[in-house]
């Protein structure tokens, strides 16, 4: 199962995260097959930075984002854009027809 998960790189005491896309049964800081952006929790406000086309297209191939990523990809519209690809067609049609 592909995954879409946070891969913590930095210091100790000063985290910093990949987000990547990683085969499930690989390590926290193994390969990964595709990195989509990154989640620095340290600045104020914390920065996230995620190439939405991308985040897009893995999860309509199937991949599942942990929890935490699930948020962050939440903050970053990507998981709006998914709801919308998949459920927004329907939805207008239903308007337009009703």
């Amino acid at each position: 199962m592909v995954r879409i998960r946070l891969m913590r790189l930095g210091k100790r005491h000063r985290p910093f995260y990949r987000i990547v896309v990683v085969d499930s049964r690989k390590k926290r800081t193994g390969a990964y097959i595709e990195s989509l952006g990154y989640y620095d929790p340290l600045t104020d406000p914390a920065t996230v930075k995620v190439d939405v086309d991308r985040a897009v297209e893995w999860i309509m191939k199937g991949a599942q984002p942990s929890e935490t990523a699930r948020k962050l990809l939440s903050k970053a519209g990507v998981l709006k854009r998914v709801h919308e690809l998949k459920y927004g067609q329907k939805e207008k049609k239903e308007g337009v027809e009703g």
